[in-house]
């Protein structure tokens, strides 16, 4: 499972063979069931989590006890609360398992022991924040400027295996709407409305 991480990392540095069992020592490989929690508002967040197989989500619960996602995580992909694991203050984001998954966790320690004895690692970690600052810029302009048509048709055209894998009311609690609208919506979409 590691051996994909490393793949995904040399496409931005190249990593010894010491550099390598370096980040499999700092990487602790966890198994979790569907619905499992790996995080709840409240806690610190201790970990950041990188998914080598499975699907995960974050979310937020409000005063309604409404759902509202705000990240989905594939193979190949990573999530926490940055915030809570950055700073050591409290998580604002639950994540848990939307299937049965395979992960790798890195702590904080970990983090740092990676920066301070890989030299590149700085940039993977500086390219992994970009993208993910570049994903919410996009998809707080979405949610401000695009109607729900183009919000759903965006978000399936860029992660059409999200949409294969994630249930329906899942999809419509990111894109913040109603399941039913999401439902009546992709309806009108079939029948060429």
């Amino acid at each position: 499972m590691v051996d994909q991480l490393f793949q995904d990392m040399a496409l931005t540095i190249t990593l010894t063979d010491q550099e390598k069992e370096l980040l499999r020592s700092v990487l602790i490989p966890k198994s979790v069931r569907k619905r499992q929690y790996l995080l709840q508002a409240g806690d610190v967040c201790q970990h950041a989590i990188f998914v080598a197989k499975g699907c995960l989500r974050s979310y937020t619960i409000d005063e309604n006890k409404v759902k509202h996602i705000f990240q989905f995580a594939i193979e190949g992909w990573a999530i926490s609360d940055m915030y809570s694991f950055l700073t050591g203050e409290p998580a604002k984001y639950y994540v848990d398992a939307i299937e049965d998954s395979e992960l790798y966790l890195m702590d904080r320690a970990g983090k740092e022991e990676l920066l301070d004895q890989i030299p590149g690692m700085e940039k993977v970690f500086r390219l992994t924040m970009e993208k993910s600052y570049i994903a919410n810029q996009r998809r707080i302009n979405a949610m401000l400027n695009n109607s729900i048509k183009e919000r759903y048709l965006s978000f399936a055209n860029t992660y059409p295996q999200i949409v294969q894998r994630v249930p329906q009311h899942m999809i419509a609690a990111y894109l913040g709407v109603s399941a039913g609208t999401l439902s009546r919506m992709r309806k009108q979409l079939a029948s060429g409305g």
